[in-house]
Protein backbone atom coordinates (compact mmCIF):
# COMPACT_ATOMS: atom_id res chain seq x y z
CA UNK A 1 0.00 0.00 0.00
CA UNK A 2 1.37 3.38 -0.09
CA UNK A 3 -0.23 4.79 3.21
CA UNK A 4 2.16 3.93 5.75
CA UNK A 5 -0.75 3.72 8.13
CA UNK A 6 -2.77 1.24 6.18
CA UNK A 7 0.21 -0.90 6.18
CA UNK A 8 1.24 -0.72 9.39
CA UNK A 9 -2.42 -1.95 10.62
CA UNK A 10 -2.45 -4.63 8.01
CA UNK A 11 0.76 -5.97 9.29
CA UNK A 12 -0.92 -5.74 12.82
CA UNK A 13 -3.39 -8.29 11.63
CA UNK A 14 -0.75 -10.66 10.15
CA UNK A 15 -1.83 -9.61 6.12
CA UNK A 16 0.60 -10.54 3.79
CA UNK A 17 1.55 -8.75 0.61
CA UNK A 18 3.35 -11.80 -0.72
CA UNK A 19 1.90 -13.36 -3.60
CA UNK A 20 2.84 -15.57 -7.00
CA UNK A 21 4.27 -13.55 -9.47
CA UNK A 22 5.45 -14.30 -12.69
CA UNK A 23 8.53 -12.53 -13.76
CA UNK A 24 10.20 -11.75 -17.43
CA UNK A 25 8.17 -12.08 -20.47
CA UNK A 26 9.02 -14.57 -23.54
CA UNK A 27 10.72 -17.38 -23.55
CA UNK A 28 12.36 -16.22 -20.28
CA UNK A 29 9.22 -16.32 -17.62
CA UNK A 30 9.71 -17.81 -14.14
CA UNK A 31 7.53 -17.86 -10.93
CA UNK A 32 8.60 -16.64 -8.03
CA UNK A 33 6.82 -15.67 -4.41
CA UNK A 34 7.16 -11.86 -4.54
CA UNK A 35 5.70 -8.93 -2.45
CA UNK A 36 4.65 -6.50 -5.34
CA UNK A 37 4.17 -2.87 -5.08
CA UNK A 38 0.83 -4.26 -7.71
CA UNK A 39 -1.58 -0.88 -6.51
CA UNK A 40 1.15 1.99 -7.11
CA UNK A 41 -0.22 3.68 -10.08
CA UNK A 42 3.34 5.84 -11.49
CA UNK A 43 1.16 7.78 -13.03
CA UNK A 44 -1.53 9.35 -11.47
CA UNK A 45 1.28 9.59 -8.13
CA UNK A 46 4.08 11.09 -10.24
CA UNK A 47 3.63 12.56 -14.03
CA UNK A 48 3.55 11.11 -17.51
CA UNK A 49 6.36 13.35 -18.32
CA UNK A 50 8.60 12.69 -15.52
CA UNK A 51 9.04 8.69 -15.59
CA UNK A 52 10.33 8.87 -19.05
CA UNK A 53 13.50 9.32 -17.07
CA UNK A 54 12.74 7.01 -13.73
CA UNK A 55 13.67 3.35 -13.56
CA UNK A 56 10.90 1.89 -11.26
CA UNK A 57 13.56 2.03 -8.38
CA UNK A 58 12.98 6.10 -9.12
CA UNK A 59 9.68 5.85 -9.05
CA UNK A 60 9.03 4.49 -6.32
CA UNK A 61 11.07 6.13 -3.96
CA UNK A 62 9.56 9.55 -5.17
CA UNK A 63 6.76 8.46 -4.25
CA UNK A 64 7.58 7.53 -0.63
CA UNK A 65 9.94 10.52 -0.47
CA UNK A 66 7.08 13.42 -1.02
CA UNK A 67 4.79 10.97 1.23
CA UNK A 68 7.04 11.65 4.06
CA UNK A 69 7.70 15.19 3.24
CA UNK A 70 3.50 15.48 3.21
CA UNK A 71 2.90 13.62 6.21
CA UNK A 72 5.94 16.01 8.56
CA UNK A 73 3.87 19.01 7.17
CA UNK A 74 6.57 20.17 4.63
CA UNK A 75 4.54 20.53 1.64
CA UNK A 76 4.66 24.90 2.30
CA UNK A 77 8.00 24.86 3.46
CA UNK A 78 10.20 28.00 1.83
CA UNK A 79 12.74 27.61 -1.03
CA UNK A 80 15.98 28.95 1.11
CA UNK A 81 15.10 26.41 3.88
CA UNK A 82 15.01 23.62 1.51
CA UNK A 83 18.13 24.85 0.36
CA UNK A 84 19.77 23.51 3.30
CA UNK A 85 18.10 20.03 3.44
CA UNK A 86 19.64 17.26 1.98
CA UNK A 87 19.02 13.44 0.99
CA UNK A 88 20.79 10.22 2.02
CA UNK A 89 18.55 7.32 0.26
CA UNK A 90 19.92 3.53 0.02
CA UNK A 91 19.16 0.68 -2.52
CA UNK A 92 21.14 -2.43 -3.49
CA UNK A 93 20.27 -2.55 -6.58
CA UNK A 94 19.84 1.10 -8.68
CA UNK A 95 18.20 0.89 -11.62
CA UNK A 96 18.36 -2.78 -12.62
CA UNK A 97 15.14 -3.23 -14.47
CA UNK A 98 16.66 -0.84 -17.12
CA UNK A 99 20.11 -2.56 -17.08
CA UNK A 100 17.95 -5.49 -18.20
CA UNK A 101 16.08 -4.01 -20.71
CA UNK A 102 19.31 -2.63 -22.27
CA UNK A 103 21.15 -5.65 -22.52
CA UNK A 104 18.11 -7.75 -23.39
CA UNK A 105 17.90 -5.18 -26.28
CA UNK A 106 21.56 -5.42 -27.15
CA UNK A 107 21.34 -9.43 -26.84
CA UNK A 108 18.36 -10.67 -27.27
CA UNK A 109 16.85 -8.69 -29.89
CA UNK A 110 20.09 -7.81 -31.59
CA UNK A 111 19.53 -3.97 -31.50
CA UNK A 112 22.70 -2.36 -32.02
CA UNK A 113 21.67 1.25 -30.17
CA UNK A 114 19.64 1.39 -26.17
CA UNK A 115 18.00 4.37 -25.01
CA UNK A 116 20.27 7.31 -24.53
CA UNK A 117 18.51 7.48 -21.46
CA UNK A 118 19.95 4.44 -19.98
CA UNK A 119 22.75 5.62 -17.81
CA UNK A 120 20.27 7.83 -16.34
CA UNK A 121 17.70 5.69 -15.21
CA UNK A 122 19.70 2.62 -14.87
CA UNK A 123 22.71 4.77 -12.14
CA UNK A 124 22.47 3.80 -8.34
CA UNK A 125 22.22 7.24 -7.36
CA UNK A 126 19.52 8.70 -10.00
CA UNK A 127 16.68 7.99 -6.64
CA UNK A 128 18.39 10.23 -4.37
CA UNK A 129 18.54 12.58 -7.64
CA UNK A 130 15.07 12.18 -8.38
CA UNK A 131 13.92 13.14 -4.56
CA UNK A 132 15.97 16.18 -4.74
CA UNK A 133 14.45 17.41 -7.58
CA UNK A 134 11.59 16.70 -6.88
CA UNK A 135 11.04 18.23 -3.51
CA UNK A 136 13.73 21.08 -4.14
CA UNK A 137 16.59 19.74 -2.11
CA UNK A 138 19.91 21.59 -1.94
CA UNK A 139 21.40 19.90 0.55
CA UNK A 140 24.41 16.88 0.35
CA UNK A 141 22.27 14.08 -2.08
CA UNK A 142 24.20 10.60 -1.52
CA UNK A 143 23.37 7.12 -1.82
CA UNK A 144 24.57 4.09 -0.04
CA UNK A 145 24.72 1.07 -1.61
CA UNK A 146 25.59 -1.59 1.24
CA UNK A 147 23.58 -4.53 0.22
CA UNK A 148 20.66 -5.02 2.84
CA UNK A 149 22.18 -2.75 5.16
CA UNK A 150 21.99 0.16 2.15
CA UNK A 151 19.20 2.07 3.52
CA UNK A 152 20.00 1.19 7.46
CA UNK A 153 22.93 3.20 6.60
CA UNK A 154 21.40 5.82 4.98
CA UNK A 155 19.24 6.75 8.06
CA UNK A 156 22.27 6.59 9.70
CA UNK A 157 24.67 8.38 8.26
CA UNK A 158 21.97 11.29 7.77
CA UNK A 159 21.35 11.14 11.91
CA UNK A 160 24.90 11.62 12.00
CA UNK A 161 25.44 14.85 10.21
CA UNK A 162 22.29 16.40 11.91
CA UNK A 163 23.92 15.49 15.38
CA UNK A 164 27.21 17.33 13.89
CA UNK A 165 25.34 20.22 13.33
CA UNK A 166 26.05 20.18 9.74
CA UNK A 167 22.15 19.94 9.08
CA UNK A 168 18.57 20.55 10.52
CA UNK A 169 16.50 18.55 8.37
CA UNK A 170 17.41 15.41 6.05
CA UNK A 171 15.37 12.50 4.10
CA UNK A 172 16.36 9.48 4.37
CA UNK A 173 15.36 5.86 3.48
CA UNK A 174 15.40 3.62 0.93
CA UNK A 175 14.36 2.09 -2.84
CA UNK A 176 14.37 -1.08 -4.43
CA UNK A 177 12.97 -2.88 -7.70
CA UNK A 178 15.51 -5.59 -8.36
CA UNK A 179 13.51 -7.88 -9.54
CA UNK A 180 14.06 -8.48 -12.92
CA UNK A 181 14.59 -11.74 -14.73
CA UNK A 182 17.94 -12.33 -14.49
CA UNK A 183 18.26 -11.12 -10.83
CA UNK A 184 15.21 -13.51 -9.61
CA UNK A 185 17.55 -16.48 -11.84
CA UNK A 186 20.73 -15.09 -9.74
CA UNK A 187 18.81 -15.07 -6.39
CA UNK A 188 17.84 -18.78 -6.95
CA UNK A 189 21.11 -20.34 -8.09
CA UNK A 190 22.24 -18.75 -4.47
CA UNK A 191 19.34 -21.80 -3.20
CA UNK A 192 18.30 -19.43 -0.41
CA UNK A 193 14.78 -18.24 -2.04
CA UNK A 194 11.48 -20.02 -0.67
CA UNK A 195 9.70 -22.12 -2.96
CA UNK A 196 5.99 -21.45 -5.05
CA UNK A 197 4.05 -23.05 -3.01
CA UNK A 198 -0.02 -23.30 -2.57
CA UNK A 199 0.14 -20.95 0.29
CA UNK A 200 1.96 -18.56 -1.20
CA UNK A 201 1.01 -15.67 1.10
CA UNK A 202 2.89 -17.35 4.29
CA UNK A 203 5.53 -18.55 2.16
CA UNK A 204 8.03 -16.28 4.32
CA UNK A 205 8.30 -17.70 7.55
CA UNK A 206 11.28 -16.18 9.70
CA UNK A 207 12.49 -18.19 12.77
CA UNK A 208 9.97 -20.81 11.51
CA UNK A 209 10.45 -24.51 12.01
CA UNK A 210 9.47 -24.76 8.08
CA UNK A 211 10.94 -22.17 6.77
CA UNK A 212 12.39 -22.46 3.45
CA UNK A 213 13.88 -19.50 2.61
CA UNK A 214 13.74 -15.60 2.10
CA UNK A 215 11.12 -13.66 -0.24
CA UNK A 216 11.79 -10.67 -2.38
CA UNK A 217 9.81 -7.56 -2.69
CA UNK A 218 10.08 -4.22 -4.14
CA UNK A 219 9.09 -0.80 -2.69
CA UNK A 220 10.93 2.03 -0.63
CA UNK A 221 9.85 4.10 2.46
CA UNK A 222 11.45 7.70 3.44
CA UNK A 223 11.85 9.35 6.84
CA UNK A 224 11.84 12.85 7.78
CA UNK A 225 14.89 13.52 10.01
CA UNK A 226 15.52 16.45 11.70
CA UNK A 227 17.38 17.73 15.26
CA UNK A 228 14.86 18.04 18.23
CA UNK A 229 14.87 21.99 18.46
CA UNK A 230 14.23 22.08 14.64
CA UNK A 231 11.17 20.08 14.99
CA UNK A 232 9.88 22.00 18.36
CA UNK A 233 10.18 24.95 16.50
CA UNK A 234 8.05 24.49 13.35
CA UNK A 235 5.43 22.36 15.93
CA UNK A 236 6.48 19.15 14.19
CA UNK A 237 4.32 15.85 15.06
CA UNK A 238 7.39 14.19 16.72
CA UNK A 239 6.84 10.05 16.00
CA UNK A 240 9.94 8.47 17.45
CA UNK A 241 13.38 9.82 18.34
CA UNK A 242 16.57 8.24 17.16
CA UNK A 243 18.63 8.07 20.04
CA UNK A 244 21.72 5.71 18.46
CA UNK A 245 23.55 3.38 15.95
CA UNK A 246 25.80 1.33 15.35
CA UNK A 247 27.64 -0.66 12.35
CA UNK A 248 29.91 -3.51 11.90
CA UNK A 249 31.59 -5.74 9.43
CA UNK A 250 32.34 -9.58 9.66
CA UNK A 251 34.92 -9.94 8.12
CA UNK A 252 34.84 -13.41 7.64
CA UNK A 253 32.73 -13.75 4.48
CA UNK A 254 30.79 -12.30 1.88
CA UNK A 255 27.31 -13.67 2.11
CA UNK A 256 27.19 -16.12 5.88
CA UNK A 257 26.88 -14.00 8.72
CA UNK A 258 28.43 -14.09 11.91
CA UNK A 259 27.42 -13.64 15.48
CA UNK A 260 30.20 -11.79 16.80
CA UNK A 261 29.39 -8.73 13.69
CA UNK A 262 25.95 -9.01 15.09
CA UNK A 263 27.08 -8.16 18.49
CA UNK A 264 29.57 -5.34 18.06
CA UNK A 265 26.94 -3.64 16.03
CA UNK A 266 23.98 -3.78 19.02
CA UNK A 267 26.52 -2.87 21.42
CA UNK A 268 27.78 -0.03 19.71
CA UNK A 269 23.87 1.32 19.78
CA UNK A 270 23.64 0.50 23.09
CA UNK A 271 26.48 2.48 24.08
CA UNK A 272 25.87 5.31 21.34
CA UNK A 273 22.16 5.99 22.99
CA UNK A 274 23.38 5.60 26.33
CA UNK A 275 21.43 2.23 27.09
CA UNK A 276 20.81 -1.52 29.04
CA UNK A 277 19.77 -4.73 27.31
CA UNK A 278 17.29 -4.06 30.09
CA UNK A 279 16.12 -1.00 28.17
CA UNK A 280 14.88 -2.66 25.26
CA UNK A 281 11.28 -3.45 24.45
CA UNK A 282 11.15 -4.33 21.08
CA UNK A 283 13.39 -5.58 18.14
CA UNK A 284 12.20 -5.40 14.43
CA UNK A 285 14.31 -8.50 13.54
CA UNK A 286 16.48 -9.11 10.12
CA UNK A 287 14.32 -12.33 10.15
CA UNK A 288 14.65 -13.67 6.45
CA UNK A 289 13.45 -16.87 7.02
CA UNK A 290 17.10 -18.74 5.81
CA UNK A 291 17.97 -21.81 7.65
CA UNK A 292 21.25 -20.02 8.30
CA UNK A 293 20.74 -16.19 9.10
CA UNK A 294 17.81 -16.77 12.10
CA UNK A 295 19.72 -18.85 14.53
CA UNK A 296 22.70 -16.73 14.08
CA UNK A 297 20.47 -13.20 14.90
CA UNK A 298 18.84 -15.43 17.73
CA UNK A 299 22.65 -15.82 19.39
CA UNK A 300 23.19 -12.70 18.86
CA UNK A 301 20.11 -10.71 20.48
CA UNK A 302 20.12 -13.47 23.46
CA UNK A 303 24.20 -12.49 24.10
CA UNK A 304 23.62 -8.78 23.93
CA UNK A 305 20.41 -9.34 25.66
CA UNK A 306 21.19 -11.64 28.23
CA UNK A 307 18.52 -12.52 30.80
CA UNK A 308 16.24 -9.80 29.78
CA UNK A 309 15.63 -11.57 26.28
CA UNK A 310 12.93 -13.46 27.55
CA UNK A 311 10.92 -10.00 28.03
CA UNK A 312 11.54 -7.96 24.54
CA UNK A 313 9.19 -8.47 22.09
CA UNK A 314 11.06 -9.36 18.30
CA UNK A 315 9.21 -9.77 14.86
CA UNK A 316 10.36 -10.22 11.51
CA UNK A 317 7.54 -7.96 9.22
CA UNK A 318 9.41 -9.66 6.34
CA UNK A 319 7.04 -12.50 6.55
CA UNK A 320 4.25 -9.70 5.30
CA UNK A 321 6.32 -7.43 2.97
CA UNK A 322 9.40 -9.68 1.72
CA UNK A 323 12.80 -8.98 2.07
CA UNK A 324 13.33 -5.50 0.33
CA UNK A 325 16.94 -5.84 -0.20
CA UNK A 326 18.56 -2.29 -0.07
CA UNK A 327 15.26 -0.98 1.16
CA UNK A 328 15.01 -3.37 3.93
CA UNK A 329 16.42 -1.42 6.70
CA UNK A 330 13.86 1.54 5.89
CA UNK A 331 10.58 -0.42 5.60
CA UNK A 332 11.76 -2.02 8.45
CA UNK A 333 12.30 1.32 10.24
CA UNK A 334 9.38 2.50 9.30
CA UNK A 335 7.32 -0.17 10.83
CA UNK A 336 9.28 0.10 14.76
CA UNK A 337 9.04 3.50 14.46
CA UNK A 338 4.91 3.26 14.19
CA UNK A 339 5.19 0.48 16.42
CA UNK A 340 6.66 2.63 19.23
CA UNK A 341 4.30 5.54 18.14
CA UNK A 342 1.17 3.40 18.60
CA UNK A 343 2.38 1.25 21.75
CA UNK A 344 1.81 -1.36 19.02
CA UNK A 345 3.65 -4.32 17.86
CA UNK A 346 3.41 -5.77 14.28
CA UNK A 347 3.72 -9.68 14.68
CA UNK A 348 5.68 -12.36 12.79
CA UNK A 349 3.17 -13.94 10.56
CA UNK A 350 3.43 -17.35 10.99
CA UNK A 351 1.63 -20.54 9.97
CA UNK A 352 3.18 -23.35 11.76
CA UNK A 353 5.45 -23.74 14.73
CA UNK A 354 8.63 -21.83 15.31
CA UNK A 355 11.92 -23.21 14.97
CA UNK A 356 13.10 -25.29 18.58
CA UNK A 357 16.44 -23.92 18.13
CA UNK A 358 15.50 -20.41 18.71
CA UNK A 359 16.10 -21.02 22.62
CA UNK A 360 14.21 -18.69 25.06
CA UNK A 361 14.20 -15.80 23.09
CA UNK A 362 10.64 -14.31 22.54
CA UNK A 363 9.09 -14.17 19.35
CA UNK A 364 5.74 -12.59 18.70
CA UNK A 365 3.48 -14.63 16.28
Amino acid sequence: GQSPSLAFEAWCRGESGIATQCIGDGEHVTQVPYAACTGFDPVATLGRTRLTTMDRVSQLSAAAAESAWQDAGLADWPDAAREQAGVFWGTGGGGAQTLERSYRDLFLKGRSRISPLSVVLGMHNAAASHIALKLGLGGECLTHSVACASSAVAVTEACRRIRAGEAELMVAGGGEAALPYGMVKAWESLQVMAPVSDDVAQACQPFGRDRRGLVLGEGAAGLVLESLSHAQARGARIYAEVLGWGGSCDHTHLSAPQVSGQVRALNQVLRDAQLTAADVQYVNAHGTATPEGDPVEVQALQQVLGGHAEQVRISSTKSMHGHLLGAAGAIELLATTLALHRQVVPPTALRGPLDPDRKSTRLNS
